[in-house]
């Protein structure tokens, strides 16, 4: 029975908020007592009346008789939530949190939905976090990105409201980042990882889970921002504590279907400690799309390198897990950087038929740096067949995409590529314009003006 069936079930209008008295005189006309019913043998149906009309605050000896003789427990009574409640949306937290792993994220969202809104009715503030965050997850990988923000917004104030520690609250904060990257707005984006990374680390929590989801999320700003070298420190750190992240799919089976057997035996504490550990399971499956993004920077490194055909074959391992997980926006990222390294060595055919497809996928409002990324290298290969007119276009299009998210590196490469065709076709004028613009923006790789690196762990 769901939540709602349980509310409708109690008369319909019950929960969190229903005050004792009202909850009592409910409770009791279901079951069609009367007052002296529910009274004996310690109290007066006199004192019952009080109760229920909120004139009497009853004391927690007087709850227990009165439950015990409803016919509920004394939780039940206090709270208003029906018996095993919490239980029952780790459950279905779970096959929530399973779909999301496992299969399309759009599918997972009515899932996620109803437990907010579960949740939220009955003030359990742990699963209504967890179900924002999957919520959040689920808006990022398709692409709503100002929804997915709300969502761990308000999962992040939910966490502190309830007292959770850091590491408990790293999701929400990690999505929150996540959100204000894909938007362009990378510099905030790395205020808010660095920041709970240096917290995190300088509590002397070793939290591997929680430190691989805030270094792997911290590589993509530091790249588009053309902080090299702490992008793959991070990278680094990251792939170090993954083998503390072992592959959880076969433990989260398990305990889910140990947990279902444990209710039907109405051992509901032991299922709710299953719950808890598949929970946690499925969210090491999640950490699958993380640990992409770190073959995604090691793929970035080597083709810097220019070791290009191991680049090749670790951004393929990340775009297939990512492909995989129908992780549609992160797949169409990499999918950019794969098929810069196949146009270096030489498979134009293959990178333009792959840039074609990820386009459709790409926006500036999700994606400008990556999107600029497709159209440059077009740009490349139409004018590697001496097509002027459509490489200029490219290169124009990449412009307006790179100034739009502020990437000063990347802005300052293409003005280089534009310039030096329109000077080699001519137009001399419009090339020295596009070279100032350019220099304007000029920037070292490898550096930023972010300050001091995160610390390491301890």
């Amino acid at each position: 029975m769901t939540p709602g069936a349980a509310a409708g079930a109690h008369g319909g209008d019950g929960g969190a908020g229903e005050g004792i008295g009202r909850r009592v005189h409910r409770l009791r006309t279901e079951r069609g007592l009367t007052q002296r019913h529910i009274a004996e043998p310690s109290y007066t149906a006199a004192y019952i009346s009080t109760v229920e009309a909120g004139k009497a605050q009853p004391s927690e000896k007087a709850l227990r008789h009165i439950a015990e003789r409803l016919g509920r427990t004394y939780e039940e009574l206090v709270s208003g939530r029906p018996a095993h409640l919490a239980t029952e949306l780790r459950a279905r937290l779970t096959d929530a949190q399973r779909v999301l792993a496992t299969e399309d994220p759009a599918s997972a969202i009515p899932l996620y939905a109803d437990l907010v809104r579960d949740a939220d009715a009955y003030g359990l503030a742990p699963e209504l976090a967890a179900a924002l965050v999957g919520l959040g997850q689920c808006g990022l990988e398709i692409g709503e990105l100002e929804r997915a923000r709300g969502d761990f917004e308000r999962a992040e104030t939910v966490l502190v409201r309830a007292g959770a520690s850091l590491p408990q609250r790293v999701p929400a904060v990690r999505g929150r980042a996540l959100a204000h990257l894909l938007a362009g707005e990378l510099r905030y984006a790395c205020y808010l990882l660095e920041q709970t990374l240096d917290e995190l680390n300088a509590s002397g929590l070793h939290d591997p889970e929680a430190l691989v989801l805030l270094y792997t999320a911290v590589i993509a700003p530091y790249m588009d921002l053309g902080a090299h070298a702490r992008a793959a420190q991070a990278a680094e750190l990251a792939l170090a504590l993954a083998p503390e992240v072992s592959d959880p799919a076969l433990v989260a089976r398990l305990h889910r279907g140990v947990a279902r057997t444990l209710l039907a035996e109405g051992r509901a504490a032991e299922a709710d400690a299953s719950l808890v550990k598949a929970a946690e399971a499925y969210q090491q499956l999640q950490i699958r799309t993380e640990l992409a993004h770190c073959h995604w920077m090691q793929g970035y490194v080597l083709a810097q390198q220019g070791d290009l055909e191991r680049a090749e074959a670790a951004l393929r391992t990340a775009y297939d897990i990512l492909l995989a997980r129908r992780a549609s926006l992160y797949t169409h990222q990499v999918g950019v950087e794969l098929a810069d390294v196949l146009h270096r060595r030489s498979k134009d055919d293959e990178a333009e038929t792959l840039l074609n497809g990820l386009l459709d996928g790409l926006s500036s409002a999700h994606s400008a740096v990556h999107e600029a990324g497709a159209h440059r290298l077009l740009g490349l290969i139409a004018e590697g067949r001496h097509d002027d007119d459509e490489a200029k276009r490219r290169y124009t299009t990449a412009m307006g995409r790179l100034e739009h998210a502020g990437a000063a590196g990347d802005l300052a490469d293409i003005c280089r590529l534009l310039g030096d065709l329109l000077r080699r076709t001519g137009s001399v004028e419009a090339a020295l314009d596009t070279y100032r613009v350019g220099l304007g923006h000029r920037a070292v790789p490898g550096t930023t003006t972010l300050g001091p690196a995160p610390a390491k762990p301890f």
